[in-house]
C-alpha cells in the first residue's frame, strides 16, 4: 500500500473517530428525551444535531472509508450498494439491510422539511444508531488487517466513549 493511501486510511479512521464520539454523546442525550409526540424548541435542537451527526458518520464510512478500502482491496469501482456489501464480506458491517436503511435514512434526513416526517425520523435514527456505531467500530479494528499490520503504525480504537490512539511498533 502506498503512503498516500496510507495517510488517508489514518485520516479516513480519525474522521470515523471523531464523528462516532460525536454522535454517541447526541444519542444518549436524545435517549434521556425520549421519543415523544410533541418536542421543546431545546429537545429539537437536540434531536436535529443528533441526525445531522448520524448522517456525517455514515457518509464518512460509506463515502468515504467504505471506498478507500475497496481502493486499498483492488475492488475500488462500483455502486454504494456494493460498498456496503464489500462491507458486510469485509466484516466491517453485520447487515448490509441494516447499512442499506441507514443510508435511506441519511437521505431521508437531507431531504425532509416536514415537521411530522421529522419525527418519524427521529425514531429511525434512534433506531439505527446502535448499528451505525458498531459498525465504526468494527471498521476501526479492521484497520490492522488492512494495513497488514507491519505496514500500520497508527490504529484508532473506540473505547467506552473515549479516543486513544493505539502505537502498533512491530520492531520491539
Amino acid at each position: 500500500m502506498s503512503d498516500k493511501l496510507l495517510d488517508l486510511l489514518k485520516e479516513e479512521l480519525k474522521s470515523v473517530e471523531e464523528a462516532a464520539f460525536i454522535l454517541d454523546y447526541s444519542y444518549n442525550n436524545c435517549r434521556k428525551i425520549g421519543i415523544k409526540k410533541e418536542y421543546s424548541l431545546h429537545e429539537l435542537d437536540n434531536f436535529e444535531a443528533f441526525t445531522s451527526r448520524f448522517a456525517r458518520l455514515s457518509d464518512v464510512l460509506i463515502q468515504k472509508l467504505f471506498r478507500l478500502i475497496d481502493k486499498i482491496e483492488l475492488e475500488e469501482k462500483g455502486t454504494v450498494r456494493d460498498r456496503i456489501n464489500n462491507a458486510e464480506k469485509y466484516g466491517l458491517i453485520d447487515n448490509a439491510d441494516t447499512f442499506v436503511q441507514i443510508r435511506i435514512v441519511r437521505n431521508d434526513i437531507t431531504h425532509e422539511y416536514d415537521t411530522d416526517s421529522i419525527k418519524e425520523i427521529f425514531k429511525k435514527v434512534m433506531a439505527l444508531t446502535p448499528h451505525l456505531l458498531e459498525s465504526a467500530k468494527m471498521t476501526i479494528a479492521f484497520a490492522p488487517k488492512i494495513c497488514y499490520v507491519t505496514h500500520c503504525d497508527y490504529l484508532v480504537t473506540l473505547e467506552k466513549g473515549k479516543s486513544s490512539e493505539v502505537n502498533h511498533d512491530t520492531t520491539s
